[in-house]
């Protein structure tokens, strides 16, 4: 479809004022190849695709309504042909892709369905056309493709249907439901806790539930709108991993290095556009229990199950082939967390206990007047210059300790997808790998030693300062390290960190009374243990042994990233608490 517009010229569409002669004298031009990405070339590109400020505008008259319907009925005409060019004209014009006409009882895909116009109906759902709509007699597009025997064209459009639910499918375990057959994949991430951590996984079921019930509170519109910003996330950080991954930098912190998130949307509330930069905020594992949250219930709404049904959950097989087998009888997806190991119960409950041992209080609840995900935090992970934002940099590995009991949520229900295979690899974004971290006991005990009596004491801001500074400064030289492929560095970078980090915990006292305190004091010892046992790894334990030091160079940056995120906590905790 697009190289078929662009060999008709249809980019003079989009660039409709800057070619009118007339509005030569606006002093607009279109942005040369010489010119500067930024700001010239990024502005332009966002006025002409974003904005539509080059786009032909009708004059503004009292009956626009009138004119809209004319529009719509030509393009409920122009379908029918192959001339994708006017009806791309049409529809920038104010034509609506959904339009009933009243005559004919039929919509605009209809009509390109029936004809077997399979440019023309994509066209349509790109803006925003449904596949799912019926006539006057019930009939969708997709049966009117069926009955004139185009059954490409229909299949076509049974997935355009379900092309956010298979994006993000896809985002989390590399796989696309056949939905011909009425396959529908709902990833869960299967729980690999041990034994001991039980009581804490059944409790957090219990808030899972909670929680999910919140989200299935939402209306329609609501939910709609967190499903679309979800996608609009999940293209980010996809686009952002590929940045990550091609770019050889030049400098340890470039302004492209900052946390991004989604960019304001003038068409959407001041509330909304919050809510979806705030998307930018949540780790790979807690963004994946958002999207599965959201696949269970998009499901359970497109079935028209009541609130009580049980959701259809599918754990899809992702098994490590060598040492793994021996020890897990049960398959686990293969996502963006398969180095975590952690789920999250759901985006909108609060973190489990275990979890707390290892990261800060942040708590994650359901907004539901605004329907989008909110999150109460006393810091901002975009305070921090160098954090991995995207999947391929969010990967830790603290969850093959204390991972929950998400494979529990709603797993009464049976599978709706039997035909993988019990050994068949998945690859998602980053494919499937298992980490396990050694010396468990020895840092679970090293954590527990932070309980006690509490202690109310609290050393100076200064203090904490400085040493947060000598922190940050050994970090940089570690990613600097890691921009510059010195592996063998690691080592000694982690080690002058850990020493660091603990000069800095050592201010603070062995049992401090605040929460927040001892939640980010947990998170800064157990991220530079974590530190230190990835560093380690660049040095193969057999002569030869291959080392994936991709892979490892993104957990050593998650690993700084958490340092860096608990040692701001600790400086703005402490400021708050002298200026009380």
């Amino acid at each position: 479809m697009v190289h078929t517009l662009a060999s008709n010229g249809a980019n003079s569409i989009w660039e409709h004022s800057l070619l009118d002669p007339a509005q030569v004298q606006s002093g607009r031009r279109k942005a040369n190849p010489q010119d500067k990405v930024h700001p010239i070339k990024s502005e332009f590109i966002r006025a002409k695709y974003q904005m539509l400020a080059f786009v032909h505008k009708l004059p503004c008259r009292d009956d626009d309504g009138v004119t809209a319907k004319d529009l719509s009925k030509q393009l409920h005409s122009s379908v029918r042909t192959g001339n994708l060019e006017t009806c791309l004209r049409l529809l920038s014009l104010g034509a609506q892709a959904n339009f009933f006409h009243p005559e004919k009882g039929t919509t605009p895909l209809h009509v390109a369905a029936k004809a077997g116009q399979t440019l023309q109906a994509e066209l349509l759902v790109v803006y925003g056309a449904d596949p799912g709509s019926p006539d006057v007699n019930g009939r969708t597009p997709i049966d009117y493709a069926r009955q004139a025997g185009h059954h490409e064209l229909a299949e076509r459009l049974v997935e355009c249907q379900y092309e956010l639910t298979d994006r993000l499918a896809f985002y989390l375990c590399g796989r696309k439901p056949d939905h011909k057959n009425g396959h529908y994949i709902i990833p869960q991430m299967a729980d690999r806790s041990r034994q001991k951590c039980m009581s804490q996984s059944l409790d957090l079921s219990e808030l899972a539930k909670a929680a999910k019930k919140k989200l299935q509170a939402l209306s329609n519109r609501l939910f709609e709108e967190l499903a679309m910003d979800v996608y609009d996330e999940v293209d980010r950080r996809e686009n952002d991993a590929v940045w990550l991954a091609t770019q050889n930098h030049s400098t340890l912190v470039t302004e492209r290095s900052a946390v991004p998130f989604l960019p304001v949307n003038p068409e959407y509330s001041a509330t909304r556009n919050q809510g979806r930069q705030k998307l930018a905020r949540f780790n790979a594992r807690e963004f994946a229990t958002l999207i599965i949250d959201i696949l269970s219930e998009a499901k359970r709404r497109q079935q028209g199950k009541s609130l009580s049904s049980p959701t259809d959950n599918l754990e899809l097989s992702a098994r490590n082939q060598s040492d793994l087998d021996d020890q897990h009888d049960y398959d686990s997806v293969a996502s963006d967390e398969d180095t975590d190991q952690e789920p999250l119960p759901s985006a909108g409950a609060t973190r489990n206990n275990r979890a707390r041992e290892l990261e800060d209080d942040a708590i994650y609840s359901v907004h539901v007047p605004a329907g989008l995900y909110r999150i109460r935090k006393g810091v901002s992970a975009s305070s921090v210059t160098f954090t991995p934002s995207s999947p391929l940099l969010s990967s830790s590995q603290e969850g093959s300790r204390h991972a929950s009991k998400l494979s529990r949520h709603g797993s009464g229900a049976e599978s709706d997808y039997e035909n993988t295979q019990s050994g068949e690899p998945l690859l998602g974004l980053e494919g499937k790998r298992f980490l396990e971290l050694s010396k468990e006991d020895e840092l679970h005990a090293e954590l527990e030693s932070l309980d006690g009596d509490p202690d109310p004491g609290l050393p100076s801001t200064e203090d904490v300062i400085l040493k947060t500074e000598q922190v940050t400064k050994n970090i940089q030289e570690l990613l600097r390290a890691a921009q510059e492929f010195k592996h063998d560095s690691f080592v000694p970078c982690s080690e002058k960190i850990h020493l660091a980090v603990t000069e800095m915990a050592s201010l603070f006292p062995k049992r401090p009374a605040l929460e927040p305190v001892r939640s980010s004091l947990r998170l800064l010892n157990a991220s530079a243990y974590r530190l230190q046992s990835e560093c380690r790894k660049t040095v193969p334990p057999e002569p030869g042994a291959p080392v994936d030091f991709q892979l490892l160079t993104q957990q050593v940056i998650q690993c700084a990233y958490d340092i860096a995120k608990a040692a701001k906590q600790l400086v703005t905790i402490t400021t708050r608490e002298k200026k009380q």
